[in-house]
């Protein structure tokens, strides 16, 4: 009989254990790259043993280049910036804007607090109230909302607004990619009012709701509709156009397939048509919630109305020495937001379809 050799044993064993670490590194990149941490997996793979130099490489590509460029900028910025005068004062440096970043989340910090204490004080009058059979105060809170108030208020007003958009476009879009006589009808309007900025939507969306929306007791304020809406007017487009291409351009031969089956209208939508322009679609969702969230800043800036874009505004007319910086500030966390959006919706892709847009 043959004697088994222990070393060989270990080595396959050692084999194994790597084969099935790599197996799961490589499934966790799908995740990093919706994340933006794609950088992770040549770390991973290299802790692991995986051809250090080829991942050392893949790191300072995904990791190091980016890095080295925020750091160039950011170095370019603090030379520049006291160079360039304005109104409010010298360009703010980045440690300033982060000082600023730093006291509005302090701010925040110290309103969130007041709000809890004028609630609690609210609750024990109530509790005094009910034990003398008498009926409960309804207070609102008046204090100036907070920094990440304001944050919150616009990412649920353009989330209300994309949610509207999707409702209406991706019908229409696959209406228009099944029918050339549906596409004939709505090819004229997307034309027409696509390229429309928000700027001119707001005004008339305003008297819209002002006209029909007459209640102050309502589920939502005015100005929240009045954002809400006109985020839903521009961001619409790009889900319908690219639903409809994505309709149109399933394969002939599948359509074929659903005519010998005999399929009904929704079987056909349902089976066929929605799987295959499901890439094309989440294309659209995320150019819309992009192209959302950059008109919502613009009209909270226009009608004043609570958010982000509002802020920006206040503090351009606070004209205080500090509100440059704040208004940096602001354009980061649009920007990441922006950023984490996207992000978001390519999560939700990801879980829905087997392409690998980016």
């Amino acid at each position: 009989m043959t004697a088994v050799d222990p070393n060989f044993s270990e080595d396959a064993a050692r084999e194994a254990r790597k084969e099935r670490l790599f197996t799961r590194i490589n499934k966790a990149d799908r995740w990093f790259q919706v994340l933006g941490l794609s950088w992770l997996t040549p770390v991973l793979k290299a802790a692991a043993g995986d051809n250090p130099k080829a991942q050392v490489s893949e790191i300072w590509r995904l990791l190091g280049v980016p890095l080295l460029a925020i750091a160039g900028f950011l170095m370019l910025w603090a030379t520049l910036a006291p160079t360039v005068q304005t109104s409010l004062g010298a360009i703010p440096r980045p440690a300033q804007v982060w000082t600023e970043a730093v006291n509005l989340h302090e701010d925040a910090v110290a309103k969130g607090e007041s709000r809890a204490k004028f609630e609690a004080q609210v609750a024990t009058l109530n509790e005094r109230r009910a034990e003398q059979g008498k009926e409960p105060v309804v207070r609102e809170y008046t204090g100036a909302p907070s920094y990440y108030s304001q944050i919150w208020t616009s990412i649920k007003t353009v989330f209300f607004g994309f949610l509207i958009a999707s409702i209406v476009a991706i019908p229409l879009g696959i209406a228009a990619g099944l029918s050339p006589i549906a596409n004939a009808a709505l090819n004229p309007i997307i034309q027409i009012f696509k390229p429309v900025s928000p700027l001119a939507w707001l005004p008339i969306v305003t008297m819209v709701v002002s006209a029909v929306y007459v209640t102050n007791e309502g589920m939502f304020s005015k100005s929240f509709l009045n954002s809400a809406i006109t985020v839903t007017l521009c961001s619409l487009w790009p889900t319908l156009i690219n639903t409809a291409l994505g309709v149109s351009s399933i394969d002939k031969d599948l359509v074929n397939v659903s005519k010998v089956l005999k399929m009904n209208t929704w079987t056909k939508i349902t089976k066929l048509v929605l799987p295959s322009a499901l890439p094309l679609i989440f294309t659209g969702l995320r150019l819309s919630l992009g192209v959302g969230w950059m008109v919502l800043i613009a009209a909270e800036m226009l009608a004043q109305n609570p958010g982000l874009g509002k802020f920006v505004w206040d503090e351009f007319q606070n004209g205080s020495s500090q509100s440059l910086a704040k208004i940096m500030v602001a354009v980061l966390t649009i920007g990441i937001i922006g950023f984490l959006l996207d992000r978001l919706m390519y999560a939700i892709q990801s879980l829905f379809t087997f392409t690998n847009h980016r």
